[in-house]
């Protein structure tokens, strides 16, 4: 599965304008901003490897031990960004703090935190947002514990990035898992790693969209949830 992952990444990777972000955050309330244009309709992937690290979009190996990130994505410059919704009208976030969380291992790995029931943690998260229209968004990346208020409550209490953050981090990244035999940390704790995917809309070829479909299929069922320490 974990192959079938990766290339499905890869050729994505391959038929789009792919960016990868790599580094640290100082502090547990630090976030990473980076704005991109699109000029055409697209579809736009993001996918960290931060915690449980992998192989990256570009075939860099990413080591594990990393936060549990959380990444959203916004309209606009962030001054004025708004959060983007789906045709639910949820939020387009993922951070497994958030009960819409869905886990993507692989192709990123898990993290063995403690031992007992619940040890195996999958914190790396993978965002699809399709058919975006042209103009200017925003990928937020921050610990999963430092949420903005646009993501949660989110819509219609909050929209914009300016809104700010609820601050849950306790001073520390969020790396602790609860198992059946109590609770444990890893360390170090600050590194990030997170590829971009813009994929301009096009007819695709037959054999591209099998490699879609398969995608979906591996990503849908693979829901973790995971217990947390406050």
């Amino acid at each position: 599965m974990t192959r079938i992952m990766f290339g499905l990444l890869m050729c994505l990777a391959l038929r789009a304008d792919t960016m990868s972000f790599t580094g640290s955050l100082a502090t547990p309330e630090s976030v990473l901003e980076h704005t991109f244009t699109l000029t055409a309709a697209s579809d736009v992937f993001v996918q960290t490897w931060g915690f449980g690290g992998s192989t990256n979009a570009f075939g860099t190996a990413i080591p594990a031990g990393g936060f549990d990130p959380l990444v959203a994505l916004f309209s606009g410059p962030p001054a004025s960004a708004t959060i983007l919704t789906d045709s639910l009208g949820n939020a387009i976030a993922g951070a497994d703090t958030l009960t819409s969380f869905i886990g993507n291992c692989p192709p990123a790995g898990t993290v063995t935190i403690g031992t007992g029931t619940g040890s195996d943690v999958c914190g790396d998260v993978f965002l699809d947002a399709p058919a975006l229209a042209p103009g200017t968004y925003t990928l937020l990346l921050s610990d999963a514990d430092y949420i903005p208020v646009a993501v949660n409550p989110g819509p219609p209490v909050s929209n914009l990035l300016s809104d700010g953050f609820t601050d849950l981090t306790g001073g520390v990244f969020q790396t602790c898992n609860l198992t059946s035999d109590g609770t444990f940390c890893i360390t170090p704790a600050n590194n990030y790693a997170v590829d971009l995917i813009l994929s301009p809309q096009a007819a695709p070829e037959p054999g591209f969209l099998w490699l879609i479909a398969a995608l979906l299929a591996v990503l849908a069922p693979t829901v973790y949830r995971r217990k947390r320490a406050v």
